[in-house]
């Protein structure tokens, strides 16, 4: 017999769940999440054309996770992608990640459902999930299709990797409005997982540091600068088609990858007590925008292009080592990368200083001609890499959306 599915605010008799699909996501303004935001929509749709969690407008929280595949058993792997598609699904929808829930099966056995998440509406979840170049090594036959683009990142200048931080054989990104509704997820998949991955690295993340839409704000990150002004927005529907998906031309041996994207993820610690003793004109020239409005030293707004001809004085407006000229697309051949990062916070050091930085997520069409490059100008010259440390490095091959009764990344394995 099977088990009625139930939502997790239909465990408390709080409503039904918000499973509606309309386009791109569904719509759930039921929920006390949706009083506190009624701005923007609680649930996204897990299927589609793209992963949902690449142009999402950005939530608050994120909990990503790399794992490490256990088994050299093809079958399994693919039984394990099968199993997360269907949990991330429910939990998309607020449901458990299990058919029968926390607290609703056999009393002698492990519940399906860890049940943190009890009483918690979808909060805006998405989870997206990412391969990475280890998953392409002898275990599962599938070295011939490995994009080119997906190998290890370099070791760029002033790294201080910490393989513990780095690297892994597949990603999981949870983002959600509620950290607790984004840590059940990871939580949940790193369970069912039990046997065939296993967590290799994780970080929690708050307080975006990019818009990925035009309805939302500019973030801050904690130098206390906005970030993230000229990122692509979801609206930009030619722009994230030249710059982040890719193409059908783009890999012979990477046809299962269109429509999909490549993350580049770096844990990036900042030097906040140094900085805060800055002055407040170096830190601008550092950056190359203003502090309170953000708008480029040159002159003008927010959203103003920088004018890197200017002069004051008799120096450039936008210093030469300005973290906004080194990585502005006018010196890159144009390329722009879809960033949704988070600021984290890890206690405190041994030095009572704050474990603390930017973890950098970048959505990309090629990491070759849209990450790499520009990561080496900014770590050769930029100002700001005197107040940075990077301490974890990975890249993902993200697969495109899941259609109806597909599991994620279905394509590779067919």
């Amino acid at each position: 017999m099977s088990t009625p599915r139930i939502s997790r605010r239909g465990l408390l008799g709080g409503g039904a769940a918000a499973a509606g699909v309309a386009g791109a996501f569904a719509v759930g303004r039921t929920t006390a999440a949706a009083a506190a935001d009624a701005s923007g929509p609680t649930a996204y749709a897990f299927r589609g054309e793209h992963q949902a969690g690449i142009v999402t407008p950005a939530q608050d929280r994120l909990h990503l996770a790399a794992f490490d595949v256990t088994t050299d058993d093809r079958d399994e792997l693919v039984s394990l992608l099968r199993d997360w598609t269907e949990a991330a699904e429910r939990m998309t929808r607020a449901e458990p990640a299990g058919v029968v829930g926390p607290v609703e099966g056999d009393p002698l056995l492990p519940p399906d459902d860890t049940g943190e998440a009890i009483g918690l509406p979808a909060s805006g979840l998405t989870i997206t999930f990412g391969f990475g170049p280890s998953l392409f090594d002898d275990r599962f036959g599938l070295a011939d299709r490995r994009p080119a683009a997906l190998r290890t990142l370099p070791h760029f200048p002033a790294d201080a990797l910490d393989p513990a931080r780095s690297n892994g054989d597949l990603c999981v990104q949870a983002c959600a409005d509620d950290p607790q509704v984004a840590v059940h997820a990871v939580r949940n998949l790193a369970r069912i997982a039990f046997g065939r991955a296993a967590v290799r690295w994780s970080q929690l993340g708050f307080g975006r540091t990019s818009s990925t839409s035009t309805t939302q704000d500019t973030p801050r990150n904690l130098f206390g600068f906005k970030d993230g002004t000229a990122n692509v927005k979801a609206e930009e529907t030619a722009a994230l088609a030249e710059h982040v998906w890719v193409g059908h031309n783009d890999d012979a041996a990477a046809a299962w990858l269109v429509g999909g994207s490549y993350l580049c993820a770096r844990r990036i610690n900042m030097t906040i007590e140094v900085w805060d003793r800055q002055p407040l004109v170096d830190q601008e020239l550092f950056v190359g925008r203003t502090k309170g409005e953000g708008g480029p030293l040159s002159g003008g707004g927010e959203f103003d292009e920088p004018d890197f001809d200017a002069v004051t004085g008799t120096s450039p407006s936008v210093p030469v080592d300005a973290h906004v000229r080194l990585v502005h697309p006018d010196f890159h051949g144009g390329a722009r990368m879809l960033r949704r990062g988070y600021n984290f916070v890890d206690g405190s050091d041994d030095r009572g200083g704050l474990n603390a930085g930017l973890f950098f997520i970048a959505y990309v069409r090629d990491p070759d001609t849209h990450f790499i490059p520009i990561q080496n100008a900014m770590a050769r010259s930029d100002a700001l890499m005197e107040y940075l440390k990077t301490t974890g490095s990975a890249l993902f091959a993200v697969p495109p959306g899941t259609a109806d009764g597909e599991y994620v990344g279905q394509a590779l394995f067919t």
